[in-house]
Parts: structure tokens; sequence; C-alpha cells
């Protein structure tokens, strides 16, 4: 160690090297209290950068904490390791995908264990390795037996940069840009592969209500994204065409449709681009979906509104899409904002079938119609202008025109489609099934999985293609010449259930052991990017359902609690390699050390916060690092004057070891809810004590070690290296990754109460001093209130009586008090919704006592704590409980 600050390098070295001996990290398969702490695994894509850093100190802090707590915790890591990426970069660099992708795996593995993240590395999985992706295969095979998979021509959004099929929620932003390269994504037709998460909707979508420890805006972009409506099918006939089905949850406006819309994609809206050179021109060349405004072309086709019989014109517009409901709908301007400005544009009428419901209404008198020719009228009311269903609430209303129309049924709609996962990519899993002329597509069989990747062969469009001998196979069924299907399955297949590998990533004849899986899932605490709070996560949670019906898996959802970690920025802009305002791990880890960035991280936001990485932070927090080696190393070596409780000085023995205390139970619960920053917090207030109490009194051994001790554990899960360094200085046994929790013998309750009595105290003396003009004080008394205002105080907050200084009045030792019961009476009457639980009398006045030494350090003045009965009575009056009366001696 060096005084001007610790040789970081040497202890990292060390105490890795130490870990790995120890094997500290290892955890056994058969666990009594078992706890699973995860981060999301991550792409290797060549260097960690500092999202990667903050997310896996996340989970690395937490699982070394629930260790000191007692449990036993898995805490692996592994490999997203397929993927177009490391597919292009082969192609760039003229190599294969494998070699690229296990040299970036090398390099983070490295710097992971640079930043001594704790992880148990005998559970290391990566999805691109055969003995991985047989299972993917082998899955696919059990999820066709369950009817969950089909082959279908569908289509599909197309990266052209890409060359593969992307799934809707890789496709970003208005302007639909591939989330790889921002290439603007076209549509295809092409054969796919799709597995059917649609049959598992409505329990996904219900079953969110259960994920209590999920952030709710993580629950809400699921449920936007499954979309479900209730709601009516029902036909319009085209004349020359015959029915057509529409969808619509507002079938109690069906007397306002004044026209119905074709998706531009509509087999309807198709052929009559075949012969209508205006709709053509509008398909091909104006419709744009994402446009600020809705856009559209009237055919020379009629709709039959099948409530009214009236004709209603038919018009292509490019506000209707094929994949939301039917393609179809009918369109009501006066009482949807879309059809009202599409209406508006085109000259269609606007007419008003639902009305307010009036605030006296009887529930028979139909409404004036409201005006909607400005705007529409959109809630739910009254009907009008509906023939014999106006007067009937649009409730009432839907449910008889769904019974009374024909061709109405009622009907659930999704937005949710079912997954693609058909990719046109070597570097993935091969989809396991073969093409006959004769059988169709045919599974591989379970034993002669894994259909291995043949060798990379450097070609545009998808090189699976042009491996012409690795494509030529037979048919399971019927033994005659068939071919490999070429497609491999989207990277999302791999990671919607790596988390039940960790558990058993040996295992040679199952993708997990069932058992190990139902004792240690679902993951405790999951940690990753709010990025993923669609596709993985929803993907996960669908395998897992699937794995709990086919396979035995005892739960039903992988992930207990979720955390969503903020991004760490520079100059308020998320890092990124394009801005070139990225800060490099390893220069950090290299000038400052891990544990000085890890901490930085931890005490600068809270984990689902953005931050702003700060130079000068991460310098301030290597000084606090080194100071506090100073402190242990000082007194290790026996450079501190110690004293005994015989000095004088007991009460600011107590003040220490009372605010030690404070700090363990203060930390712990933070510690317990993620909060690291109110944790670390209190840990870095613990040394600032540790330190003037040093400077002010010669520490009693016992408190002043006790501090020291219990403030390495508090920083351990955060700042492990120098924790185990200076472990090992105070002379500790073992290691301190296995040492217990420090425990505390206050509650957090009461240690609260304690720090606002001193704190508000210490500022009322603050006041005093300054709007008196008070420059030098002789003496300051701090007076305790009597014990009858304590009680008073406990009535006060208990009750619930309208009178409550009649009630204080009925207890003989509060009311033998006379006025001055009166006026504590009224005072707490005036401010009973503010009214706090105080410290007792007794806790009070020792606590006071202890704290003292701060008041006569920062006024230079002798400090008198007194009880109430020690007073003089007119200091007393002044005296409540929580707020002491001060009396300063000039």
């Amino acid at each position: 160690m060096s005084h001007e600050g610790y040789d970081h390098t040497a202890v990292e070295e060390r105490w890795q090297t130490a870990w790995a001996e120890a094997d500290a990290y290892r955890t056994p398969d058969e666990v009594d209290d078992p706890t699973y702490v995860l981060g999301m695994y991550p792409y290797p894509s060549g260097k960690l950068h500092m999202g990667h850093v903050r997310n896996y100190t996340i989970t690395d802090a937490y699982a070394r904490y629930r260790r000191m707590r007692g449990d036993d915790v898995l805490h692996p890591m592994g490999w997203d390791a397929f993927g177009l990426p490391a597919e292009n970069a082969a192609k760039e660099r003229d190599t294969n995908p494998r070699d690229w992708t296990f040299d970036c795996i090398d390099t983070m593995k490295g710097q992971m264990r640079s930043m001594g993240f704790g992880y148990d590395w005998d559970r290391e999985i990566t999805t691109c390795v055969p003995e991985y992706y047989e299972w993917n295969q082998w899955l696919f095979s059990r999820f066709s037996e369950a009817g969950l998979v089909e082959r279908r021509d569908a289509e599909v959004n197309w990266c052209p940069s890409c060359e593969t099929v992307l799934a809707d929620e890789q496709v970003e932003g208005d302007a639909e840009l591939c989330w790889r390269c921002d290439t603007p994504v076209e549509t295809r037709d092409l054969d796919q592969w799709f597995l059917s998460i649609t049959e598992y909707a409505d329990e996904l979508l219900e079953s969110i209500d259960d994920l209590e420890g999920w952030p709710n805006s993580v629950r809400q972009m699921q449920r936007n994204w499954i979309g479900r409506q209730y709601g009516t099918t029902l036909h319009f006939h085209i004349g020359g065409q015959g029915p057509v089905e529409a969808f619509t949850t507002r079938v109690d406006t069906i007397h306002g449709a004044t026209f119905f819309a074709l998706a531009p994609d509509h087999p309807i809206s198709e052929e009559l681009a075949a012969k209508d050179d205006a709709v053509r021109e509008f398909i091909e060349e104006e419709a744009d979906p994402d446009g600020d405004e809705p856009n559209g072309v009237e055919t020379d086709l009629t709709a039959t509104n099948p409530a009214t019989g009236e004709e209603i014109p038919v018009f292509v517009a490019d506000f209707v899409l094929s994949d939301v409901g039917t393609g179809a709908l009918m369109a009501v301007p006066g009482h949807d904002e879309r059809d009202h400005a599409f209406a508006e544009k085109m000259g269609v009428d606007i007419e008003p079938v639902v009305a307010p419901e009036p605030d006296d209404w009887d529930g028979e008198t139909v409404p004036d119609a409201p005006d909607v020719s400005d705007e529409p009228f959109t809630e739910d009311g009254v009907l009008v202008n509906s023939g014999a269903y106006s007067g009937l609430d649009s409730e009432t209303a839907r449910e008889r025109l769904t019974a009374d129309i024909e061709s109405a049924t009622e009907s659930t709609q999704y937005q949710l489609r079912d997954w693609g996962i058909s990719r046109q990519r070597y570097w993935g899993t091969p989809i396991p099934v073969v093409h006959c002329d004769d059988c169709g597509p045919v599974l591989v069989p379970d034993e002669d999985l894994p259909v291995e990747l043949p060798e990379f062969i450097n070609t545009t469009g998808n090189p699976l293609d042009a491996a012409e001998e690795w494509k030529r196979t037979t048919c399971p069924e019927c033994g005659a010449p068939a071919t490999r299907e070429t497609d491999t399955m989207d990277t999302f297949v791999d990671s919607s259930w790596y988390f039940l590998r960790y558990v058993s990533p040996d295992l040679a004849d199952a993708p997990f052991d069932l058992d190990r899986a139902n004792d240690w899932m679902p993951v405790d605490q999951y940690v990753g990017g709010i990025e993923h709070a669609v596709m993985h996560l929803l993907y996960s949670r669908f395998f897992t359902k699937v794995l709990a019906d086919e396979e035995g898996l005892d739960q039903r959802e992988p992930f207990t609690n979720l955390l969503a970690q903020g991004m760490v920025q520079l100059d308020g802009e998320k890092m990124s390699k394009s801005k070139g305002n990225t800060v490099s791990p390893q220069r950090i880890v290299e000038e400052y050390g891990a544990d000085t960035a890890r901490l930085f991280m931890m005490q600068a936001a809270q984990p689902e916060r953005d931050f702003d990485w700060s130079e000068e932070g991460v310098k301030s927090t290597h000084r606090f690092l080194s100071r506090l080696s100073d402190l242990v190393e000082e007194y290790a070596a026996g450079d501190v004057e110690t004293g005994d409780t015989e000095s004088g000085r007991e009460t600011i023995d107590d003040y220490v070891a009372a605010e030690t205390d404070a700090a363990v139970a203060i930390a712990g619960t933070e510690y317990d809810d993620l909060t690291f920053n109110v944790a670390l917090r209190e840990a870095q207030d613990l040394v600032g004590t540790l330190r003037s109490y040093r400077e002010h009194a010669e520490p009693h051994p016992a408190v002043y070690e006790r501090g020291l001790d219990v403030a390495v554990r508090l920083l351990a899960p955060v700042a492990p290296h120098l924790a185990e360094e200076l472990w090992e200085t105070l002379g500790r046994d073992g290691l301190v990754v296995d040492a217990d929790w420090p425990t505390a013998t206050a509650d957090r309750e009461t240690v609260e109460r304690r720090r606002r009595l001193v704190t508000n105290t210490r500022e009322d003396v603050r006041d005093i001093v300054e709007v008196a003009g008070i420059d030098d004080p002789e003496r300051i008394d701090v007076v305790v209130a009597p014990e009858w205002k304590y009680d008073a105080l406990e009535i006060a907050i208990d009750s619930d009586a309208d009178n409550l200084i009649s009630e204080l009045m009925g207890e003989s030792h509060i009311r033998e008090r006379g006025d001055a019961a009166a006026d504590y009476g009224q005072d707490l009457q005036a401010n009973r919704e503010a009214l706090q639980e105080t410290l007792g009398d007794d806790d009070e006045y020792d606590a006071l006592r202890a704290a003292a030494w701060l008041i006569e350090r920062e006024f230079d003045a002798p400090v008198r704590v007194e009880r109430a009965d020690d007073a003089d009575e007119s200091v007393v009056r002044k005296a409540e409980p929580g707020r002491p009366a001060i009396d300063i001696v000039e």
C-alpha cells in the first residue's frame, strides 16, 4: 500500500488469484437456500463497454451481498454467441464467424475477470457450440410435436443489407429501419417457420399482473405489444366481391359508418390495382402507413352497411394495416380521430351517432346529437341517429347489435403475431428439418441431433445455400434423397431458455436437469436493458410456459424480479462508438482500479436511472478508497492512539457505536432493494465518522475496530478486492466474500428517529446562533422534553377522536400539567396529520448526550444535555418530543 493511494493493480491481481485458488464462486448443485442472480448475457462484440460493466456490477454486488447473508447463490455467465454481426465481421475480414466469436469471447472474459466479477465459470455456456444449439433443435422438435410450429408462406420484414428476415420487434421507428444496421426494411413473401406464441397470448397477458417485481413500464410495454382487444367481427358486402370481414371494438357506432377502408395489401386492393391505375399508383407510390396524416384513394366499389342497408364508398387507405384486425374496417369519422381526419381530407360525410351521456339522463331519453364537424366524440355515451337503437347506452347497444346483425360475432383480436424464427443466415442454429419431395418437411430425429453447421463459405446471400454437400441428405421417413432446411433460427431462441441451461451446463442427454431447474427457478433477480422489454422477455416467458406444459417445469414465469438498468452517459448523451464519446473500462481499471470503477457507478445513481460519467467523480472515488485503506492500515500498525471508557469520552464512543449500527441497519435494507447508492452512502458516511472520531478523541479500540470492520464489509459487495485486502489487514480469518453480513442491535425505524433528532437539534442550534448573532457561545444547553409530553404525543398519534384535547385531559398525569398540557394539546390537535413517532425520553437523552461532541466541535463550546427534571422550567416549556429546547449562554 502507498500513502498516496493503494496499489490497486497488485491488490486486484492478488485477490483474483486467491478467489480462483479457493474456488470461491463455485455453486454446488445441491443447495438448501438457493438464490439465482443473473445479468442478461452479452453478445461477444469484442470488448466490454460501460453499459456491460454497470449491468454486471449490479448483479455481482447483489450476488456477493446475498452470499454474505447466507444464501447459496447461483451467479453464472455465458455468451449470446450466434448472430449476424459476427457473420458480417467474418465476411469483412475474410475469416469465419466461429474464430471471430471466440476471439471476442476471450477478450471479454479477460475483461470480466479483471473487473472481479464473481461468476461460477464452471457453468459458462456459449450458444454457438453444438453442445448448446443441439437443444435448440431438440426444443424445436418438442414444440412441433405440441402443435406449436408451423411453416407457411408469409409476408416478412426483409433487410436488404443483412439479407435476412426480421421479426416485427426488430423493425425500429417510424422509418422502419433494421435494428442492426439502420437500413430501410422491405417486405417479401417467403416460406417461414413460425412458433405459435399466439396460443399463449391470453396467459402471457393475464399473468403480467402477477409480475409484481417487474417495472411497471416493462409490464405495460408487454401489454401493449400483445394488444388484446374485445370487439365484434362482422361482414360488409362489397359489390362484385362478396362479404368482407371487418373487426371493430365500437359496433355501437355502426350507424355512423360513412365509408369502408381496405389495407393497400388487402387481396381486393391488389386485384383493383391490376386494373385501376389510380389505385395502383397510390399503393406503389403514395401509401405511407407511417405518414403524419392518413391518405387513400376512392375505388368504384361500394359496401353495404349490415345494420342500415346503406351503400357506402370503399377506399384503399394507408392507415389500415393488414396485420391488425382483418385488414378491412368500417370507418366512423364522427367518433374516431383518424377516420375524422381522413373524411375531412376526402370530403366524406361525418355523422354523429353517439352523444355524451347527460348528467340527469333517465336511461331512456334520446339526447341531442353532438357537433362532430370539427372533432369527433370518441367516448362511450348514448346512441342517437341509430334507428331502434337510439337511446341505448353504448355498452348495451354493442351487445344488442352483435346479437341482431346476422354476420356479427363476438371476437377477440391481438396485435401479437406468431413468432417467425426463420433467418437466411449462416451463423445460427440450423432448423432441424429436411425437405423430401414425397414426404414434405420432416423433422430430423433426436438421435441425429445436433445438425451441425458446415464450414463457412464467404458468399453473398445465405452461405448455407452454397453448402451443397451439407444440404444433400436422405429423408428420415422414406430414405429418399432430400435437402436440408437452410434457414437458421432467430437468435432469440437461444436466449429464451439459456437461464435453464446454467443449472446443468454439461448435461448430455437433456437441455437441463428438471429437478435442479425446479430447485433454482425462477431467477430471483434478473438485470438487463430496457431494450429487451418486448422481444427477449416476452419470448422467455413463452418458452417457460411451454416447458411447464410439455416438460414438467414447475414455474410458469422465468424471472421473479427484473431490474432494467439505466444508461451510462457522457455529457448527457448515450455512450456510442459512432459518436466517439466512449470511455474504455480497461483504461479506468488500469489507472484507478476495478473497485474504483465499480464503486463510482454504483454510488452515482439508482441502478435504473441514467447517469453521466465523470472523470472527477472517478478520481474522488479513488481518493475515498485510499483514505479508507489508510485508516485501516494505520490502525492495524498501531499508529492510532486509543483509549478506554475511563477517558471521559464514553458518550462519543456510544455515538460511533450507534452510527455503526445505523449504517448496518440502513445499508442492509438498501442492498435488499438494490438501491446501492443509498447503501454505499451509509458506508462512506461511516468512514467519515470514524475519521472524525479519531481526530476528536482517543477512540475506544473495540468501537473503532468494529466500525472499520463494518465499513469493510458494507463495501465488500461493490469494492471486493480492497475489502479482501483490508479484511486481512484487520486480522480476520478467511475471505471477506465468505464473511457474514454484519448485524445491528437497532432496527432502521429507531435509527432514523435518532438521526432525525440529532440533525434537527444541530440545525436548531445553528439557527439560534445565526438569528441571535452569537459569535462565541459560552455554553449550549440541550433540554429533553418531560415524560408526559411523550405520552401525549403517543395518544395523539393513536387517537381517532374528534376532540383530541378532551381525550388528553382524560389522562390525570397530563391534566395536572394545567395550561402547559392545554397548550401542547392544541399544538397536537392543529398538526395531527404531520405527527411522527419519536424516541422515548430516555432514548432521546442518551442519543443527544452521545451526539453532543458534534455540536461542541462545530461551535467550540461545551454542551450540556439535561433531562426535564434537572433543567430550568422556562427552558423545559419549549421542549417537545423530537425537538429539545435549546438554551445558549453567551
